[in-house]
């Protein structure tokens, strides 16, 4: 980014089911042996994330639900719960180089990143329920983590359990790192979730909808207070979403 240009358009990022998709026998692999290391090493439970529904979710929501799934209280699940985390991030860390096994770019995301780089007045990042070196991981494996604002920062499922804090937290940060002036920004928060489509609307940002996930256009409407959201089928029509986002 050019040190001469103030930013004014902050643009963040879900990670699963928004920038990625998992594919194959080995979906999503390592983070899901994340999961179950912290689980055997912290819990002392076998047991893997697919006992729970965890679309949408974040990391510590996720561990805490299978957790409760398993008869653990309350009170061990948070007391143990950073513990769990530091496991699950320093696991996933030691076999970074297989952070992108099971998961692909999904369409349109590559040619809107670069496109979204290119701009001095545009601030990119994530913000998602996963531990922050366990998506950075997926984007670098990716190849797509130089198309990230630097220095890389973003709102991450290792900083609270709820998204629109991390949407607010991604603001701050944006303010803090790339003088970003968050009161007048225009803010955009891409994500394929109701829970991406709330937690952009109470903190300030303006929803974008992607429907690359599971969930249906119908959906993503009724978790939205506006009549008319922005919603795409995906996004591969760079020039339509550079329109929305009042790029072009």
């Amino acid at each position: 980014m050019s040190s001469t240009a103030r930013p004014t358009t902050l643009c963040t990022f879900d990670v699963d089911g928004t920038l990625i998709h998992t594919v194959g026998d080995r979906a999503n692999k390592l983070h899901k042996d994340a999961f179950a290391h912290g689980f055997r090493t912290v819990y002392g439970i076998e047991t893997t994330i697919d006992v729970v529904s965890h679309q949408g979710s974040t990391d510590m929501l996720i561990s805490a639900a299978v957790m409760r799934h398993h008869g653990l209280d309350e009170e061990t699940i948070q007391e143990r719960m950073a513990t769990h985390c530091n496991a699950m991030s320093q696991y996933a860390l030691e076999r970074k180089a297989d952070a992108a096994d099971g998961l692909e770019l999904l369409p349109g995301v590559l040619e809107l990143l670069r496109e979204l780089a290119e701009r001095t007045d545009v601030v990119v990042c994530l913000v998602t329920g996963n531990l922050q070196p366990i998506a950075w991981a997926k984007m670098e494996r990716l190849g797509v983590s130089e198309y990230f604002t630097l220095p890389r920062f973003g709102g991450f499922g290792s900083d609270h359990t709820d998204r629109g804090e991390l949407v607010k937290l991604a603001a701050t940060r944006a303010g803090e790192l790339v003088d970003l002036d968050v009161a007048s920004a225009r803010r955009f928060h891409f994500g394929d979730t109701p829970q991406d489509i709330e937690a952009a609307e109470r903190s300030g940002a303006t929803a974008v909808g992607l429907l690359t996930g599971i969930f249906s256009r119908e959906q993503l409407v009724e978790s939205s207070k506006l009549d008319d959201p922005i919603i795409f089928p995906d996004l591969t029509d760079t020039r339509a979403v550079m329109r929305a986002l009042g790029l072009e």
